[in-house]
């Protein structure tokens, strides 16, 4: 236990660090590692890998996401601005490197050196339109809700032409969130709101894999190919033979035939092996996370911190929706990992980057400290 009265770097971060946040994130971790022990031997098995090749890769990347997030939860609010800046224009560098070097996997070009820098993007994203409607909203010489206004663009552009849509959306809900915490006038909620439809039409009209999937989203019945819902069919089939306890741990089936029962589906290999009880524990410590977030985020004096902590909190809290509403076939599929379950280096590393961000600007610092913004 350290002592109150000690004084080390340690000892002040342990006492002004959200503890409760640090042991949900921790909790879900050691979930998520059960969980890809359960969904991921089948997979290996049929890419002719070793039955634990996945397991042992993820706790390969869970030992430095985990290191990460405790040493990126020490910084200042100034070195989380520095290190999102500094991670932003990396991360748009290697995604045009990756549509020009990158090699294509199915249609899209995401990859570049074995990582996925989309993945990286999006918590600097949040951090740097934080910073930009915080400035706005602090100095009438900052043209805040303009240079947030331009970054939008200037990230997403990129995305749309690897392509990746849901990637695309995620950041945009997470920026009009933003936006809307900054006090935006009605008419640029009309507005975002028309662009936004537009986009959602655009893509349908133009983008064939975006339109199959609406379609047969709405119509299964119809369409091309069978194959097409195979995945969310199945999880579904999963959750339902899984009923309220679940057939056991190693006991399912139908992760036999899901091909990304260890990533996007391995929800449903929960459902079906665990239960739905266990499946509504794993909601509610994702609730859990999300309401503490955004409830220091509320307490926050600092705007900067505020608008920080909430952006980081409504992009994790979005991404785990939209991908158990994959897998209950409640809306299209995606193609997005759930946060530190599904299997993935560069999903659960960026996602441990966002949540050290979100621990490092929700630490208590005495008033003194706060001085117009938090910059210590």
């Amino acid at each position: 236990m350290v002592s109150r009265t000690e004084r080390s770097t340690f000892a002040d971060w342990w006492w002004t660090v959200d503890r409760w946040l640090l042991g949900a994130l921790a909790t879900l971790m050691v979930i998520g590692l059960v969980l890809i022990m359960a969904g991921s031997p089948p997979v290996a098995e049929r890419l002719g890998l070793s039955s634990f090749h996945f397991v042992n890769r993820q706790i390969a990347y869970l030992i430095p996401a985990g290191l990460l997030m405790v040493a990126t939860s020490f910084l200042s609010p100034r070195y989380v601005r520095r290190a999102s800046l500094l991670i932003f224009v990396i991360s748009i560098a290697l995604i045009f490197a990756a549509l020009l070097f990158g090699q294509e996997v199915k249609g899209a070009r995401r990859w570049i050196f074995g990582i996925q820098p989309s993945e990286f993007i999006k918590p600097a994203f949040v951090i740097l339109a934080a910073w930009a409607f915080s400035e706005g909203a602090r100095r009438q010489d900052v043209p805040g809700n303009l240079l947030a206004l331009i970054l939008l663009p200037m990230t997403i552009v990129p995305l749309i032409l690897q392509p990746d849509f849901g990637q695309t959306m995620l950041i945009s809900v997470v920026w009009a969130s933003l936006f809307f915490m900054a006090g935006l006038h009605w008419f640029w909620v009309a507005g975002i709101g028309g662009i936004g439809a537009t986009g959602v039409v655009m893509a349908y009209r133009f983008v064939p894999h975006v339109r199959a999937r609406i379609e047969k989203f709405l119509d299964p019945g119809n369409g091309p190919g069978v194959s097409d819902t195979f995945q969310v069919d199945t999880a579904m089939e999963s959750f339902i033979s899984g009923g309220w306890l679940g057939k056991g741990p190693g006991e399912g089936t139908f992760k036999r035939i899901l091909p990304d029962s260890h990533t996007d589906f391995i929800f449903a290999v929960t459902g079906e092996e665990f239960g739905i009880i266990a499946c509504l524990l794993i909601v509610a410590l994702f609730s859990f996370i999300v309401l503490r977030g955004l409830l220091n985020a509320m307490r926050n004096e600092d705007s900067f911190c505020r608008f920080a902590a909430a952006g980081l909190v409504v992009l994790f809290g979005i991404q785990s929706a939209i991908n158990m509403a994959v897998n209950l076939q409640l809306m299209p599929a995606k193609g997005m990992t759930l946060p530190f379950i599904s299997y993935g280096g560069s999903s659960l590393i960026s996602l441990a980057l966002a949540m050290g961000f979100l621990i490092a600007v929700t630490r208590k610092r005495p008033r003194s400290q706060i001085v117009g913004r938090c910059d210590e």
